[in-house]
C-alpha cells in the first residue's frame, strides 16, 4: 500500500496537480502506511512530510466536537442544554429573513433557543457566510470581520432559520468552543491540549502558529483561472480575541491519524481513553433523523466549490461527524465518519472495516479537483490494497 500511495502522491506532484501531499492508513492495530511527496511550498527547499504542519481548518470540528462530549461525560453539559445559560451573547437568537426592499435585514425571533445538540449537529441555525448568500450580504452590509479575522465581532451572525428546523454548515462550532470555554473555565485552546492532543501525543497540533508549528508549516496556494498554483498569503491573527473552534487549530497528518484512530477504537489509543466507547458510539450514529446534510453550498467561488455527493448516497450528521447512509464507490462502509478542511484536507473513520485515512494538501478554493481527486484516490487505494477485515471487539 506504501508503494501505491508513493506512486500515487508523486505523479499528482510531478503533473503540478499539487505542490505537495501527505496521505496516512491505519487500521486499530496501527498505522499501515504512510505517504508524502512534494515540498511544503511551491519554490521552497523543505519537503514535504508526515509530521508537516498544516491549517486543519474545519478538521477542528471534530476535535472541539469531542471536547464538548468530554464536559457532557462528566455532567457539566447536556445534549438539551439551553446555551444561552452559558453564552449570554446566544440568548434571544435572531432570524434572518431576508431584506426589504429598502435594503434593509428582515430579523425576527427565533421560535427557540439554540441548545449544544443544535451547535454539534449543525441545525442551531448559523450559516457562514461563503455558503449563504443572504448572510453574505448581511456581513458586507453590516462591515462585519471575516471569520478568520480573529474578531469576536465576526460571530455576530443572526440565524438564517429557526433551530432544529435543518442542517446548513456555519459558525456553530465557533460558538460551541465559546459554550466549552464558558461549562470548563479554561480557554478553548488549554481544554483541548489537557484533555485531547496532549493526552493522545498529538505534540505538533494546536491553535495558531506558535514557534515549533511555523517552523514546519506548509504554505497555502490558490489555483489561478488558468489552473496553475501560486503561493497565497496567509495570516494567522497574532492576538485572536477567541478560539476559533470552527477552524483555528493546525497539525500534521501524523497527528490526526492518532485523533481518528482514538475514535475508531471508540474512543481508546495506546492506553489513553479520551472518551467512553458509549459516547463514541452515540456521536458516530445519526442525530438528525430525515434531514439531508453535508452538501456545502458555495456564493464564493474563490474560497469553495461544490462536491456533489456520488449517486444515490445521502449523508446524515452525528455529534461532530458527518456519517455515509450507504457505501460508497472508493469502498467506505455504510456508517463511516469523515469530514474535511477548505484547504483540501480529508479524513475518515470506518468502524466496520477497520480503516480510517487522511490525505492533505494546502490550496484553495475547497474542492479544488485535482486536490479533492488525490484525496479520492488515496481511499480507493486503502480499500483496495487492503483485504477487508471486521471490527475490533
Amino acid at each position: 500500500m506504501r508503494a501505491a500511495l508513493e506512486t500515487l502522491l508523486q505523479t499528482a506532484v510531478a503533473t503540478g496537480q499539487v505542490p505537495g501531499a501527505v496521505a496516512m492508513i491505519a487500521d486499530a492495530n496501527g498505522v499501515i502506511a504512510e505517504a508524502a511527496a512534494g515540498k511544503r511550498a511551491l519554490g521552497a527547499g523543505a519537503a514535504m512530510t508526515p509530521d508537516t504542519v498544516f491549517w486543519l481548518a474545519s478538521m477542528t470540528k471534530p476535535i472541539v466536537s469531542v471536547a464538548a462530549m468530554q464536559l457532557v461525560e462528566r455532567g457539566k453539559l447536556g445534549l438539551e442544554t439551553e446555551v444561552e445559560t452559558l453564552v449570554a451573547e446566544l440568548a434571544a437568537p435572531r432570524v434572518l429573513d431576508g431584506f426589504d426592499d429598502a435594503g434593509r435585514p428582515r430579523l425576527r425571533p427565533a421560535r427557540r433557543p439554540i441548545t449544544l445538540r443544535h451547535l454539534l449537529t449543525h441545525t442551531s441555525g448559523f450559516a457562514y457566510d461563503f455558503g449563504n448568500a443572504d448572510i453574505l450580504r448581511y456581513v458586507r452590509d453590516n462591515n462585519i470581520p471575516r471569520g478568520t479575522s480573529g474578531k469576536r465581532a465576526a460571530l455576530a451572525l443572526p440565524l438564517v432559520f429557526d433551530p432544529g428546523e435543518r442542517w446548513e454548515y456555519g459558525i456553530s462550532t465557533d460558538w460551541l468552543g465559546r459554550v466549552i470555554e464558558a461549562a470548563s473555565g479554561q480557554s478553548l485552546d488549554r481544554f483541548i491540549a489537557e484533555n485531547i492532543t496532549g493526552p493522545l501525543g498529538m505534540t505538533g497540533t494546536g491553535f495558531g502558529l506558535d514557534a515549533g508549528r511555523a517552523a514546519h508549516v506548509a504554505g497555502l496556494h490558490a489555483r489561478g483561472p488558468d489552473g496553475s498554483l501560486a503561493p497565497v498569503p496567509f495570516a494567522v491573527p497574532p492576538a485572536p480575541e477567541y478560539q476559533a473552534g470552527g477552524h483555528g487549530m493546525f497539525g500534521s497528518p501524523r497527528d490526526y491519524l492518532r485523533f481518528t484512530r482514538a475514535i475508531l477504537r471508540r474512543g481508546e489509543l495506546d492506553g489513553v481513553r479520551i472518551l467512553k466507547a458509549e459516547t463514541v458510539d452515540r456521536m458516530a450514529s445519526n442525530q438528525i433523523g430525515d434531514l439531508p446534510a453535508g452538501q456545502v453550498r458555495s456564493v464564493i467561488p474563490e474560497m469553495a466549490l461544490e462536491i456533489k455527493p456520488p449517486p444515490g448516497i445521502d449523508f446524515g450528521w452525528g455529534l461532530g461527524f458527518l456519517i455515509n447512509r450507504q457505501a460508497l464507490p472508493t469502498g467506505r462502509g455504510m456508517g463511516a465518519l469523515s469530514w474535511s478542511g477548505v484547504a483540501n484536507t480529508y479524513f475518515w473513520i470506518d468502524p466496520g472495516r477497520d480503516l480510517t485515512g487522511v490525505a492533505m494538501a494546502q490550496i484553495l478554493p475547497f474542492g479544488d479537483p485535482a486536490a479533492f481527486n488525490l484525496a479520492i484516490g488515496v481511499e480507493v487505494t486503502a480499500y483496495q490494497r487492503r483485504p477487508m477485515s471486521p471490527a475490533p471487539a
